[in-house]
């Protein structure tokens, strides 16, 4: 299967990014561009956006570009880091790098960028299985 078809078939079938309104951008060869608009109804207590929100996308996008690579992967541990609180009507990009690779690990940077600035650093390191996409 060609790499950048394998986020479109998960995107297809991933209720939760679609609900969310995920969009992909890009994503092939271990790299991923998704982005979403926060709604009203993303936000916390304190009017902004929920940790979650900024979480959720990094997540989406490290899967997205991990399976990419063309072998089914899992996370198998991810952090985040928020910088800049996020607001209802923000678009909020991730964009997924590669930082590292063997044969059955893998280790991703997401950075999330609202209009203007940085709101969120995303690490996750993932397995990679020896099932190929079909």
């Amino acid at each position: 299967m060609d790499t950048e078809d394998i986020p479109k078939k998960m995107y297809s079938n991933d209720a939760f990014s679609q609900w969310l309104g995920m969009e992909i951008l890009t994503a092939s060869n271990g790299s991923a561009v998704v982005e979403l608009k926060v709604r009203d109804d993303m936000t916390n207590g304190f009017g902004i956006a929920h940790g979650g929100i900024a979480y959720a996308l990094a997540d989406s996008a490290l899967a997205f570009a991990s399976n990419s690579l063309g072998s089914k992967a899992v996370s198998i541990e991810t952090s985040i880091s928020h910088t800049k609180p996020v607001k209802a009507g923000d678009t909020l990009k991730a964009s997924t790098k590669l930082k590292d690779k063997s044969n059955r690990l893998a280790r991703f940077e997401v950075e999330v960028r609202n209009e203007q600035d940085v709101v969120a650093l995303f690490r996750g390191t993932v397995f990679i299985t020896e099932k190929l996409w079909e």
